[in-house]
């Protein structure tokens, strides 16, 4: 006999079955590495399949034979005791929350003429007419009507009194213009 065959002599424990001795002579040089406790819970690896990745592999016959204990179907607890359990687990996540995510800033939506032209302190205020206006019989006062004389293209404005007036001659073309004056320069050939 080798050494090998007289050392698993050797270490048998106990009575064996007529056939089990293959087996112990197999499991033989892995009964070495680990306590025997930790082989009676755990088993071992790559006896009954050499692929480790099957699901059979990491289940033993204690793992699979265990089952969990089940409840009564009684109440261990009382319900106001779960309900104010409940309601601090429910405050508690809210202020974590709202501890690691906070709410944005507010935007302030502000245009650009708005915050170019804002002064602090300033305090507007209409200015007091210059003469009495009738605002049944005198023409509106508008932007157009202040600054007609800047405008090119408007009629000229003799008095306050004359309706404000467009003038064509721009879009006209030349050839059109049913004028009396002369034309100021000559149309290309």
């Amino acid at each position: 006999m080798t050494a090998l065959g007289a050392s698993v002599e050797q270490k048998s424990i106990g009575k064996c079955l007529l056939y089990n001795w293959v087996e112990e002579r197999a499991t033989a040089v892995l009964d070495n590495e680990r306590p025997r406790a930790h082989i009676h819970k755990n088993g071992h690896k790559g006896i009954l399949t050499m692929d480790l990745s099957s699901k059979v592999q990491g289940v033993t016959t204690v793992n699979d034979a265990f089952t969990p204990p089940k409840g009564h179907g009684v109440r261990q607890r009382g319900l106001r005791g779960e309900l104010l359990e409940n309601d601090l687990l429910k405050k508690i996540s809210e202020q974590i929350h709202a501890e690691f995510n906070p709410d944005p800033p507010k935007t302030e939506f502000c245009s650009t003429t708005k915050e170019d032209y804002k002064v602090e302190g300033f305090q507007p205020s209409l200015p007091s007419p210059l003469k009495e206006h009738d605002y049944k019989s005198d023409q509106a006062i508008t932007f157009w009507s202040e600054n007609h004389h800047q405008i090119q293209g408007v009629t000229a404005v003799r008095t306050r009194d004359t309706p404000f007036k467009m003038n064509a001659t721009f879009s006209t073309p030349i050839s059109e213009h049913m004028d009396d004056k002369p034309i100021l320069y000559t149309p290309e050939n």
